[in-house]
């Protein structure tokens, strides 16, 4: 059984920082991309920050030169930095990522539950 679990969120004021972490655990071989998505309250969930294993970086637009993506792929952790926090930035944030198991033949790819992230003053 493989698990990601996010932690971090919470209630924050415009201009303000969280970090947001997600740990994945289970018999788990490697894992390739590790991803950030959100869902905000009638909107279709959308990808904020990737990275690769090799340590490759992507970011949506709205959010380049605020959010940071890292890893610690000896802790199965990914982390999302984000800074300069706009009302617009609230929402439920996943964590999402490829990963290969001993039972699988391929990669897989698997969503945490996610962490609500709000800011507003």
């Amino acid at each position: 059984q493989v698990q990601l679990v996010e932690s971090g969120g919470g209630l924050v004021q415009p201009g303000g920082s969280l970090r947001l972490s997600c740990v994945a655990s289970g018999n788990i071989l490697s894992i390739n991309d590790m991803e950030w998505y959100r869902q905000a309250p009638g909107k279709q969930r959308e990808l904020v920050a990737g990275a690769t294993s090799g340590g490759s970086t992507n970011y949506a637009d709205s959010v380049k030169g605020r959010f940071t993506i890292s890893r610690d792929n000896a802790k199965n952790t990914v982390y999302l930095l984000m800074s300069s926090l706009k009302p617009e930035d609230t929402a439920v944030y996943y964590c999402h990522a490829f990963l290969l198991r001993p039972e699988a033949p391929w990669d897989m790819d698997y969503w945490g539950k996610g962490t609500l992230v709000t800011v507003s003053s």
